[in-house]
């Protein structure tokens, strides 16, 4: 497998035995990530919780792993994703989500602050927040005319709300407190 020359497919990708990595497809490139550490499972599942709370009937909020199928060359796992319920098949999200999160990881953060939000972005999703658990800061951002732009921002001990894609209340603090 790994000394496959030719762009990676979604096929090539399923055919990866699990062995607890997680595997995503950029453009025909495999990108492997080591496990989450306790901190990063912390945000995921509070900002789950969030997101959860007041997402329409028709999408569906889940957590890392899900894979979210762009192109046969592309498949990104979010850490969070919202997606419309009716975009949900048996394996993964095909097309694009509603929504996508990303808690940045030591290892992850170029991936996830130019990689992935430059895939996204030319996939026409519409949302993307980045939250970084060691400002700690989150970040929403907002597709316009193909870029994406700040819609809220917030440090530390600092709350925000944002409407779009649905009302989401979210503090930075609360987010990575241990309590």
């Amino acid at each position: 497998m790994f000394g496959h020359r030719e762009p990676f497919t979604r096929r090539d990708l399923e055919s990866i035995a699990d062995d607890g990595h997680r595997y995503e497809l950029v453009d025909g490139v495999l990108l492997m990530s080591p496990s989450p550490r306790p901190l990063h499972q912390r945000v995921v599942a509070r900002v789950l919780a969030a997101v959860s709370g007041n997402c329409p009937r028709d999408c569906e909020a889940l957590p890392a792993p899900v894979d979210v199928v762009l192109a046969d060359d592309t498949v990104l796992i979010p850490d969070v994703v919202v997606g419309r319920r009716a975009d949900y098949t048996e394996r993964a999200l095909v097309g694009i989500p509603v929504l996508s999160v990303e808690v940045i990881s030591p290892s992850s953060r170029l991936i996830d602050t130019e990689l992935k939000r430059a895939r996204l972005a030319a996939a026409g999703c519409p949302h993307y927040w980045l939250v970084d658990p060691y400002v700690p800061e989150v970040l929403c951002l907002g597709l316009q005319d193909g870029l994406y732009e700040t819609v809220a921002k917030a440090a530390h001990d600092h709350t925000i709300t944002v409407d779009a894609p649905f009302r989401v209340t979210l503090n930075p603090a609360d987010l990575i407190s241990d309590y």
